[in-house]
């Protein structure tokens, strides 16, 4: 049984159409990313779960019952869940006196709210911080802060709104480590909306993908990155290497893909004659600098036209004929001497390329 279920849902502000038909159905104990652009309709779709709007059209859910728009029945599910805001506002007062305000709005007594501000700080990394004044934090202590407020009440449902935006990379690191914890221990839902599609792939059970108002698509971590349903999706989700292409044979499931400069072998159901994207993920790339032996069915003489580092890997664009872009460790860079006008091969497994169906939706 779904926990919270979200039924034909639109939303609107004026003329301005934000959200369109989204269904959602989400079980408990579930972690939910929500990736997306910004702009996409992320932070709407969390403010409508968590009932703070109400929307233009379609229906909510929680536990099988229909959230009404207005009434007792809104303020007693919303007590229920908890919403951790993109930049969270913290009072001017002391981190217990932040975290404890939710329990004090529910009329527990002090020695339980005491008790259970402890132990939340002590989880959250923040238990030596408790009489300090919450202004005085930085930014990643400030959302752990949020975190704690949210989590003491100990909700059903918890929302995150791009919990490590703006953060650094430590405190982004400290807090998907809790929210990891958070997802283990508690058996607490969680849906998180982020543009970081790393985070979401690391972090959820699930992934959903929301482009211009709309989930297109929705599915694990490796149906999402892998297997995109159409451009669009594999664009957003880092398949730089997209090539148009047309099905020029099927021999018992392996195709065989004419891209103009050359063909590309896949492993694919579609039949001779499709019009399809072909997409390959820059780390399903090998680069070489002599043609090996090997398994690939895929291998391709170029010549690089431009490296660059992020810090342990780096980003090498080759010219085949076609662009591709590979991923390859920085070390890997140095051994090869690959730079600008140095030839190398491209090689990549029929397995490791996705057709979509070009017009895919």
């Amino acid at each position: 049984m779904s926990l919270v279920e979200v039924v034909g849902l639109s939303h609107s502000y004026g003329e301005s159409r934000i959200l369109e038909n989204i269904h959602l159905s989400l079980d408990k104990g579930e972690v939910f990313a929500l990736i997306g652009p910004t702009g996409a309709g992320k932070t709407t779709l969390l403010r409508l779960i968590d009932l703070l709007e109400v929307p233009t059209s379609g229906e909510i859910y929680f536990n099988d019952r229909r959230i009404s728009e207005s009434g007792k029945q809104r303020l007693e599910i919303r007590r229920r869940m908890s919403f951790v805001l993109q930049k969270p506002q913290v009072f001017n007062s002391s981190v217990c006196d932040n975290v404890a305000c939710g329990l004090r709005w529910r009329g527990m007594k002090q020695d339980t709210i005491a008790q259970k501000v402890d132990r939340i700080l002590a989880t959250v990394g923040l238990k030596d911080y408790k009489d300090r004044n919450a202004r005085t934090l930085s930014g990643g202590e400030a959302q752990r802060v949020a975190l704690a407020r949210a989590l003491v009440i100990e909700p059903e449902v918890l929302l995150l709104d791009e919990p490590t935006a703006n953060l650094d990379p430590v405190s982004t690191a400290r807090i998907e480590q809790l929210i990891s914890h958070i997802a283990e221990q508690r058996n607490t839902t969680i849906i998180m909306a982020t543009h970081d599609t790393s985070q979401g792939q690391q972090l959820a059970d699930r992934v959903g993908v929301l482009l211009g108002g709309r989930i297109v698509q929705t599915g694990d971590a490796e149906q999402i990155f892998s297997t995109p349903r159409n451009k669009e999706v594999a664009n957003f989700v880092g398949m730089e290497n997209i090539i148009v292409g047309r099905i020029t044979a099927n021999a018992e499931g392996i195709v065989m893909v004419d891209i103009g400069n050359g063909a590309i072998q896949a492993v694919s159901d579609y039949l001779a004659g499709e019009e399809v994207y072909v997409g390959i993920r820059p780390e399903d790339i090998i680069l070489a600098r002599s043609k090996t032996d090997s398994s690939a069915r895929n291998c391709f003489r170029g010549e690089v036209v431009k490296v660059t580092t992020l810090g342990a890997v780096s980003r090498v664009e080759v010219n085949c004929g076609f662009s591709l872009v590979a991923l390859v460790t920085r070390i890997s860079v140095e051994e090869l001497n690959l730079q600008s006008g140095r030839e190398v091969y491209a090689s990549f497994k029929a397995t490791g390329v996705h057709l979509i169906k070009r017009g895919a939706s």
